[in-house]
């Protein structure tokens, strides 16, 4: 089968599709003829070798860790899934014509194969984010990057809680934020003048999902360092802001809450661009470029 890997720390050129043994689920595994592989800043972070502090990756590696697609072989033990059967979940290696899902959920109807290869990590941090912060009902929540894969889950969920939302945003966004609930805003200079005309009570809470350096910023707005939180700024414990990372702590259960709100209606994941397998090199370009609204997917089969 073909697969994306990487045999050394780089910049996207170091990514190469290669012919590889489709990997064999062990016990409570599940393996899938991927249909779609979500791309996260995490992947090309770590292809960069930005987490090798805190994060051992073996060469050559793989890429990706989550997915969409249709069971073809189950592990010892598992009992809530069959061949046949459409799924999307946490994986690894997802960036390839076949993948192990380590946990996974029953795909619903009214989620594609792309926006379920995408919602997994996004919806996770999501929502881990928000518990993190401790963000109540009726605050008024910032989020400086809102338009990306996460922030656009945020927004949804946010709105779910009861969260008033502030999101930052090129000006061409601002209609999108609008459709997920958020009032929108620009980031750059000014900011605090800014929200301080949006929201006259004050920011309560604020959270980071760009890593753009803003977290100074941010604890200048609510005033409190410990009401700062950021998922993609290694440098927010240093200005006494909090740093949320993964794993997750229930997969599953994140995975059903997304399929309950889906279900409902209450929940979409926009895909902005589909690329192939053999353009997964650009697609962490794309990534890394910081302009994407909603996810980007590597679309396999």
């Amino acid at each position: 089968m073909k697969a994306v890997q990487y045999s050394a720390y780089g910049g996207p050129e170091v990514l190469h599709v290669v012919d590889v043994d489709r990997p064999d689920p062990g016990p409570g595994e599940v393996r899938i003829k991927v249909r779609a592989s979500g791309v996260n800043p995490s992947d090309w972070k770590r292809r960069a070798g930005l987490y090798r502090d805190f994060e051992e990756v073996s060469f050559p590696s793989g890429v990706g860790v989550k997915a969409s697609g249709v069971v073809d072989r189950v592990g010892p033990g598992v009992v809530d899934a069959a061949a046949g059967d459409a799924v999307f979940g946490f994986g690894r290696n997802t960036a390839a014509e076949y993948a192990v899902l380590t946990h996974w959920v029953r795909k619903p109807d009214v989620l594609s194969f792309e926006a379920g290869g995408g919602v997994p990590v996004a919806f996770e941090t999501a929502s881990r984010s928000l518990d993190d912060l401790g963000v109540q009902p009726g605050e008024t929540l910032l989020v400086s990057g809102a338009a990306g894969g996460i922030g656009s889950v945020l927004l949804q969920i946010a709105r779910q809680r009861g969260i008033a939302v502030i999101g930052t945003a090129s000006p061409q966004k601002h209609d999108y934020l609008r459709s997920l609930g958020s009032i929108p805003t620009t980031y750059g200079p000014g900011l605090a003048d800014r929200v301080r005309q949006l929201a006259f009570h004050g920011i309560d809470r604020a959270l980071d999902v760009a890593g753009s350096g803003i977290i100074p910023e941010l604890i200048a707005i609510t005033g409190d360092a410990s009401r700062v939180l950021s998922v993609a700024d290694f440098s927010a414990r240093q200005y006494g802001a909090r740093f949320s990372s993964g794993p997750p702590k229930d997969p599953v259960g994140v995975l059903f809450e997304a399929v309950r709100l889906c279900s409902w209606g209450l929940f979409s994941l926009t895909v902005e661009r589909n690329f192939p397998l053999e353009q997964t090199a650009l697609a962490h370009e794309t990534s890394a470029s910081g302009h994407v609204t909603g996810k980007l997917v590597i679309a396999v089969s």
